[in-house]
C-alpha cells in the first residue's frame, strides 16, 4: 500500500510517538510505500529517498492502486523556491516548501486523487535536472536558514537536507544521509580541481562522515553550521568565518553532476 502527502510537511519520526526524534520531513506530493500499522502511526518508506521513519496516519492520504500506477514513470515539477503559495480544493492556503513535488502540474493545477491545487505560476517551478551552477544557485536562496536537524525547508535545515533539496529542486534526487550521500560520484583528487555543484564530505576524530557541503568553487563552500552561511575551505578542512578556527576536518570530494 502507498501514500501520497498533501500536506505542506509532515515529521518523519524514530518511533510511534510524537514525542520520538524527528529523523527527517517528507515534503508535499512525496509518496510513501507502507511498511507497518500501529494504532494511529504509519512506518513508511520515502519512495524518493527510500528513509525509513514513524508518520502520524492522518497526515498520509492513501492512493489506490490505480492513482499509484498513474504516478510511476512521471516527472513531477519540484518547487524550486524555498517558498510556493497553494490554494487546495476548499481554497485554503498552503504554503509549500522547496523540493515539494506536484505531479501531473499543469496550467497550474495539481491533480492528487480527488483533491486539486492550485499555484500561481508555474515558472516557479522546475521539471529538468539542472547543472552545478543552477543548483549553487538554488541552494543560495537557502541562506541563513538556521539548522535544525531532520530538516528540509528554509524554516530549518540540516546538511545533509541542504544538499538534498539543492539537488532535488535541480531535478537530481539524492540520498537522504550524508553517509549515503558520499557513496555517489566521481572522487576529485585535489581541492584545487573543485568545480561548483560538487560535494565535499568531512569527518570526525574517528574517521565517520557527519557533514557535507556544495562547493561554490574551489575555496568556498555553502552548508549548515548553526545556519546556511558561505565559508572558506582549504585542503584541511572548513575554516569559521567568526573565529578562523577550522570547524570540520576534509574527507574527499565527489562530483555527481
Amino acid at each position: 500500500m502507498t501514500g501520497i502527502v498533501t500536506l505542506p510537511l509532515v515529521p518523519l519520526r524514530s518511533n510511534d510517538s510524537e514525542l520520538s526524534e524527528m529523523t527527517s520531513q517528507l515534503l508535499f506530493g512525496e509518496r510513501v510505500e507502507i511498511i507497518e500499522t500501529r494504532e494511529r502511526w504509519l512506518q513508511v518508506r520515502n519512495l524518493s529517498d527510500n528513509y525509513v521513519g514513524w508518520v502520524d496516519a492522518k497526515m498520509i492520504t492513501l492512493l489506490t492502486n490505480e492513482d499509484d500506477q498513474a504516478f510511476k514513470g512521471t516527472i513531477p515539477h519540484c518547487v524550486s523556491i524555498p517558498l510556493l503559495q497553494c490554494k487546495n480544493n476548499a481554497g485554503e492556503n498552503l504554503t509549500l516548501p522547496g523540493g515539494s513535488l506536484l505531479p501531473f502540474l499543469n496550467n497550474g493545477k495539481c491533480v492528487i486523487g480527488n483533491e486539486e491545487f492550485t499555484i500561481e505560476s508555474e515558472e516557479q517551478t522546475f521539471s529538468e535536472p539542472k547543472g552545478g551552477e543552477q543548483i549553487s544557485i538554488l541552494a543560495k536562496q537557502y541562506l541563513n536558514a538556521p539548522q535544525l536537524w531532520g530538516g528540509k525547508t528554509i524554516l530549518g535545515i540540516d546538511c545533509s537536507g541542504l544538499v538534498q533539496v539543492a539537488f532535488s529542486i535541480g531535478g537530481i534526487f539524492l540520498p537522504r544521509n550524508t553517509s549515503q550521500q558520499v557513496e555517489l560520484g566521481e572522487v576529485i583528487d585535489f581541492l584545487s580541481e573543485a568545480k561548483v555543484g560538487d560535494l565535499a564530505f568531512f569527518e570526525n576524530a574517528e574517521g565517520k562522515i557527519i557533514h557535507v557541503g556544495i562547493m561554490l568553487n574551489s575555496h568556498q563552500i555553502i552548508h549548515v553550521y548553526g545556519y546556511v552561511k558561505i565559508e572558506t575551505i582549504d585542503y584541511q578542512g572548513i575554516i569559521s568565518a567568526q573565529t578562523g578556527e577550522y570547524t570540520y576536518k576534509l574527507r574527499v570530494i565527489k562530483r555527481l553532476l
